[in-house]
């Protein structure tokens, strides 16, 4: 069984270690963090051990400064036998200072200022810096930039950009996860129509009640138009998913169809699409 490739991801307190550890995880990484040192060889033994972990990302930060001592000795030994990158994470001492403020976050050390903190931080993270297989000035960088470069170092595709679509009854709530919600109740409404009250909108009936009115071919038409257009922009922006609910009174006729339509719709963008109908 062929060894995990190993991610440690470190540098200096707030310059987006989180943040490039997220981006392992995205990219299928089993990941740990504030990971002491003299406790990874034994993790990487135990999780090499396991046929489905194939890469490994660990977190390590001046938290744990009472173990920094002998990192370089593990990260030496565990490049003997194992696969290992070291990614080192820094910024300007402007930037990190104007980090913690906005964040109101006291910086670890928790020197005499937040200057004297970053110089030691700087100080004792110097010799793991030098082992570093790639160095990363984040001072510039937006979250979706390092997550780019984070994932280009790993060779990784990131996370596959997931579409839900998903049809719901106002009357039982918007569903609490919807990135964007539409409304359908402006449609004819089946339910009020003799033979069609007690279907639902997987039925034949409904579904050509419904999709052959004018009004929703045009309303359909114009959701395609702005969801071609969004979606490449929310994937640039590194998100990962998009839960698009559609709505009418009950949920059972308007708003299923609609789904559907909406989903088929949407076939040439070459991403996954999954239905949801909550209240069928």
């Amino acid at each position: 069984m062929p060894s995990p490739f190993i991610v440690v991801i470190t540098g200096l307190s707030g310059s987006g270690k989180t943040l490039a550890l997220r981006a392992l995880e995205d990219n299928d990484f089993f990941c740990v963090d504030n990971l002491p040192p003299q406790l990874m060889r034994e993790f990487m033994r135990v999780a090499s051990q396991k046929k489905d972990v194939h890469k490994i990302g660990v977190g390590v930060d001046i938290r744990e400064r009472g173990f920094l001592r002998g990192i370089d000795a593990v990260i030496k030994s565990l490049r003997e036998h194992l696969r290992i990158m070291v990614i080192f994470l820094e910024a300007e001492n402007d930037v990190l200072i104007r980090r913690f403020k906005e964040t109101r976050r006291p910086h670890p050390l928790q020197g005499e200022s937040i200057e004297k903190s970053i110089e030691a931080e700087t100080s004792a993270l110097a010799s793991l810096r030098q082992q570093a297989d790639k160095v990363i000035d984040t001072t510039a960088l937006t979250p979706q930039q390092l997550r780019q470069i984070i994932t280009s170092f790993v060779g990784g595709g990131g996370p596959v950009f997931q579409v839900q679509i998903m049809s719901f009854g106002f009357k039982f709530g918007v569903p609490p996860n919807a990135d964007m919600v539409f409304d359908a109740r402006f449609l004819p409404n089946p339910f009020f129509v003799t033979g069609l009250k007690e279907l639902s909108g997987r039925d034949d009936a409904v579904k050509k009640f419904v999709s052959g009115d004018p009004l929703t071919i045009d309303f359909v038409r114009r959701l395609e138009n702005l969801l071609v257009f969004l979606i490449p922009h929310y994937r640039q922006e590194g998100k990962t998913s998009l839960t698009i609910c559609i709505g009418c009174t009950g949920g059972r006729h308007r708003s299923p169809v609609i789904a559907e339509m909406i989903a088929a719709s949407l076939a040439d963008i070459e991403l996954p699409v999954n239905v949801v109908h909550r209240d069928l």
